[in-house]
């Protein structure tokens, strides 16, 4: 937790970007895995709630009545059955006094404090709900049902949250960059251990323990394959190959719920063959582009674009794409190759603030995104970069065979894409390199004091230790 003035002064600006209205902020509940006292743990806490009231116990809701300038936590004490097995907390007091909240209530009274709002025609504002549980409450509470609540949930909040959650303050910084020393031990440690013989899932599950002794639990669920083309591939009981790729992308979050993100792809017999490296250094320049692109002012959706052409470029001198590059990338070739965006925002959520729509998230008024194009439409960040960004950069190459089966069969492209080539790449699987790019004054840097080996002769040396 930060210093309780930390909450308070983000409270006051949330204040002032909303304006009026009662504003009621929803923590989360346990969650029970396969029972009613065998919960999912470590807990979560949602990481709106976290950012404004700071505490992480379940079964809080954070108020914050504007017009009348009263800010209340509401929650139930620990009764004294619960005691007994998971020890005595601190109280609702006690926790709203650290976070600098004068007021607290009892669960049962939110529905009154919400009543009695909307009796006197004020707008309750909340943020769209992504837990069955908080759509019930919200039900409850306003009357609406859940399959209107995405829909209902105030705008004006949504765009004061995404404002200030965007820019990140030197203590958020500090905290990303504890974050990126634990995602240098687990993707480290991946490095070490990939070898022909282990299983994927021996290799994720020590890396999902360096998350938890570390910090608070993994950012998102481990990603590791030797199939890098799946772009979700969990790891499985499948042995690692000699002379295939491993793809990791895995990242922690600290104790205060700050995150890493990073992307390794590992030669499982120690060295790169010349296919293998002739496609990972395409994805290396490109990686290297947004670094030397990104800064204020400039539009992501421009260094996005920017990766898509160097691609294409040279792609086409490997044979595998043709034809005029500009045009190429219009029509959306290049997403046979690369079927995401560049990058998203990254903080207390890997996705930051995913739960609020990525199209309020990564775009703006100006910059809208492209739903209509494969490739394009999975683009989550496209607005122009402020100092205190922090986006992931992460360039792939994928060959994934459903796909060049369907286009190959409609036609989709053609004229830019060698299909008779593509087929030989059928067996390839997929390369990703990421990093956390924080967004400077002059231009950017990547988040963490030692750099994950990527490029080709670090990777080797790095295993060859």
């Amino acid at each position: 937790m930060f210093n309780k003035n930390t909450y308070i002064s983000r409270r006051a600006e949330l204040k002032k970007l909303v304006k009026k209205g009662l504003i009621v902020l929803f923590g989360n509940n346990d969650a029970p895995a396969n029972g009613p006292y065998n919960g999912y743990h470590p807990f979560r806490q949602d990481s709106s709630f976290l950012y404004y009231f700071g505490q992480k116990r379940d079964g809080l809701v954070g108020v914050i009545d504007i017009d009348n300038d009263i800010e209340t936590l509401v929650g139930d004490d620990i009764a004294i059955d619960d005691i007994v097995w998971f020890g005595s907390p601190d109280s609702l007091h006690d926790m709203a006094k650290q976070v600098g909240v004068a007021h607290t209530a009892p669960m049962k009274q939110l529905a009154t404090i919400c009543h009695d709002a909307m009796r006197e025609k004020r707008a309750v504002h909340f943020l769209p709900p992504y837990r069955s549980d908080i759509k019930i409450q919200i039900f409850d509470l306003l009357g609406i049902h859940p399959n209107q609540q995405k829909e209902s949930a105030s705008m004006p909040l949504i765009q004061a949250v995404v404002k200030q959650r965007s820019t990140k303050s030197l203590e958020e910084i500090e905290e990303l960059e504890r974050a990126a020393v634990i995602g240098y031990k687990m993707h480290t440690t991946a490095m070490k251990m990939c070898r022909p013989g282990i299983t994927e899932q021996e290799i994720a599950g020590t890396l999902d323990g360096i998350a938890n002794s570390y910090g608070q639990m993994v950012s998102f669920p481990t990603i590791l394959s030797q199939h890098g083309e799946i772009m979700h591939g969990a790891p499985s009981m499948a042995k690692l190959q000699a002379g295939k790729l491993m793809l990791c992308d895995a990242g922690a979050e600290t104790i205060n719920g700050y995150c890493s993100d990073n992307t390794r792809t590992t030669p499982i017999s120690g060295h790169f063959d010349q296919r293998q490296l002739e496609i990972y250094s395409i994805v290396e320049e490109c990686h290297d582009y947004a670094l030397s692109v990104a800064k204020p002012g400039v539009k992501y959706w421009d260094v996005h674009f920017g990766v898509c052409r160097l691609m294409t470029e040279r792609l086409k001198e490997l044979g595998l794409m043709r034809g005029n590059t500009d045009d190429a990338v219009a029509a959306g070739a290049h997403a046979m190759f690369l079927v995401h965006g560049l990058g998203h925002m990254m903080g207390m959520d890997v996705h930051d603030m995913e739960a609020l729509d990525q199209v309020n998230v990564g775009f703006d008024d100006e910059v809208r995104p492209n739903l209509n194009q494969f490739g394009t439409s999975s683009l989550r960040m496209g607005r122009r970069l402020q100092e205190g960004f922090v986006v992931t950069d992460e360039p792939g190459i994928y060959f994934i065979p459903a796909l060049i089966d369907d286009w190959k069969a409609s036609g989709h492209c053609k004229e830019f894409i060698n299909f008779d080539k593509l087929e030989t790449y059928k067996d390839f699987g997929g390369i990703r390199i990421e990093d956390d790019l924080l967004i400077t004054k002059d231009g950017c840097r990547f988040l963490g004091k030692d750099r994950i080996p990527y490029h080709p002769k670090d990777v080797e040396a790095f295993i060859a230790q």
